[in-house]
């Protein structure tokens, strides 16, 4: 009995001692402002308005448990845009699967036979990381970016940027161990990139001229009308991709590394700006396979030089955002058009492929265009965008991710395809009247479409939480001045800590004070009269 009594006694200890710690964790964790139950009615309303097909790791029946437990809290006077902002942790909630590999994120939740191991598929996954980083639990992302090197992942299938998205979560995470092992398996996977393999008949991977090339269906962007050969898209992810290598090999101390790849960083810079930059036009273009020109067609992909800062400052290349705001260009009253709206082989189909790049709005490039819309206004001196674009434009993209059903009710939903007219999902329409057989995949191919993201343009860009890699906070509203009064990001993961945001114009919202504030496990650590960038170093 004396055995058995210390026993008892050292297991009663070792229990009191494992709740001390674990309770002083959750108390560092705990929610400053918001209470994540008043927004658990829009979980159990997602849940009830569901069909729910597929599940994965967690159904519908826990997803709120899951998502109080890990999502930041928001709290702002646009219903359209809070509610789209839980809907998108809702949806992205589902793609989260665990294999005997560990976790991984899918892109269809149905199984689609154009998929890789476990239903994976790389073209999405830069969007994957820079959304799910701001998960309190880093081992579904951690998990996700060893199977894509180590465990079978066919990295290659699509262009991407991986290792640029691997630098983002670790901005956020501030966990070097996971990044840093991963080096030598980053910097085998762009050097596979480099040598290229053949793809509907034509090479792709780094030409003589320092380019690279792809086929438009390979960068997940089928029947663009600029179509396949030196895409802005290829370029300015592989740019991404060695400045990010360059980064965490200096973390791990290998300065050979990072001085090889900063190298192919600037000239692969260098040539994207001269080659790929239509001077005319004040577009990036498409240089096609054996073509000497420039497609004569501006499309919205033509971005994606600025989601990692490629452009040089004071050269003129900002004049080519005016065009998301002219309805020649991409403005839409439902998104913006993924080529421009003068093109010619402008058009929007329902015959044919059910995913078109020739004129739709597609969550994939305007999640792109907003991340790099945004390191614009942060990072670019120029008089072309405001906050104000940025503002309406992520407004128009939450407003479009809805259904409205045959009875006539309005569902938060988000798909594949856009009519950015009429604010009708192509691809659906085109599946559902084909008896969901066309295309593959199932009934509700598209439903809940992980392709995209739009939590973290919330965070990032209009809050403006700006992750980096020191020990720096800095918080730069998108917010147009007299637009709102109050908003709040609460229980947000950050190098270890946890973050509240507030604004509280008249102190009368939160009653933590007037101004924008930043509060660090809840003690405040910058304050601003008004909505301006804020910055200071975290202790």
């Amino acid at each position: 009995m004396k055995k058995n009594n210390k026993r008892s006694s050292a297991g009663f200890f070792m229990t009191m001692l494992c709740l001390f710690f674990c309770t002083d964790k959750l108390h560092a964790q705990v929610n400053f402002l918001l209470k994540a139950d008043n927004y658990k009615a829009f979980i159990d309303q997602f849940n009830r308005d569901d069909d729910e097909l597929y599940k994965e790791h967690f159904p519908n029946d826990s997803a709120w448990g899951f998502l109080r437990d890990n999502m930041p809290l928001l709290d702002c006077p646009d219903q359209n845009i809070e509610r789209t902002y839980y809907f998108r942790w809702w949806t992205y909630r589902k793609h989260i699967k665990l294999t005997p590999d560990g976790y991984v994120i899918t892109e269809f939740l149905p199984q689609v036979p154009w998929s890789g191991k476990y239903n994976t598929i790389s073209c999405p996954l830069g969007q994957h990381f820079y959304e799910g980083r701001w998960l309190k639990d880093t081992k579904y992302l951690n998990d996700n970016a060893v199977f894509w090197l180590q465990k079978g992942g066919d990295l290659h299938s699509y262009s991407n940027w991986f290792a640029d998205a691997l630098w983002a979560n670790y901005e956020v995470s501030h966990d070097a161990r996971a990044i840093t092992k991963l080096l030598p398996d980053l910097v085998k996977s762009y050097r596979q990139w480099e040598t290229g393999k053949i793809q509907g008949g034509k090479f792709t991977g780094k030409n003589p001229d320092g380019l690279f090339s792809s086929i438009d269906d390979r960068d997940g962007m089928e029947m663009s009308i600029g179509g396949s050969g030196e895409r802005p898209t290829i370029n300015s992810y592989m740019y991404g991709d060695a400045i990010a290598i360059a980064k965490i090999a200096h973390l791990k101390g290998d300065i050979a590394t990072a001085k090889i790849f900063t190298q192919k960083a600037d000239s692969l810079r260098t040539l994207i700006l001269s080659k790929l930059w239509d001077k005319k036009d004040s577009f990036f273009k498409v240089l096609p396979f054996d073509q000497t020109q420039l497609v004569a067609v501006k499309e919205i992909m033509g971005y994606t030089p600025w989601y990692f800062n490629i452009p040089t400052q004071g050269a003129g290349y900002e004049q080519a955002w005016s065009y998301i705001k002219s309805t020649k260009g991409f403005y839409a009253p439902y998104g913006l058009t993924s080529a421009g709206q003068d093109a010619p082989g402008f058009k929007l189909a329902y015959t044919g492929h059910e995913c078109q790049w020739n004129g739709p709005s597609w969550p994939f490039s305007t999640s792109v265009t907003l991340t790099a819309l945004a390191n614009v206004l942060n990072n670019y001196s120029q008089d072309v965008v405001s906050p104000a674009d940025y503002f309406k434009q992520l407004a128009i993209y939450a407003g479009a991710q809805q259904r409205v059903t045959a009875d006539d009710k309005t569902l938060p939903w988000i798909d594949e395809v856009l009519n950015p007219y009429t604010g009708d999902w192509i691809s659906r329409t085109i599946l559902e009247r084909a008896g969901w057989q066309k295309g593959a995949g199932g009934r509700e191919r598209g439903k809940d479409y992980n392709h995209s993201t739009f939590c973290d343009l919330v965070i990032s860009g209009l809050i403006g939480l700006r992750p980096q890699s020191d020990n720096t906070v800095i918080i730069n509203p998108l917010i147009p001045p007299n637009t709102w009064n109050w908003f709040c990001l609460d229980n947000v993961s950050y190098h270890g800590k946890t973050l509240t945001i507030v604004y509280d114009k008249f102190g009368t919202k939160y009653h933590k004070g007037k101004g924008l504030m930043c509060f660090i496990n809840g003690k405040l650590m910058a304050h601003a009269e008004r909505l301006q960038k804020i910055s200071f170093e975290l202790k």
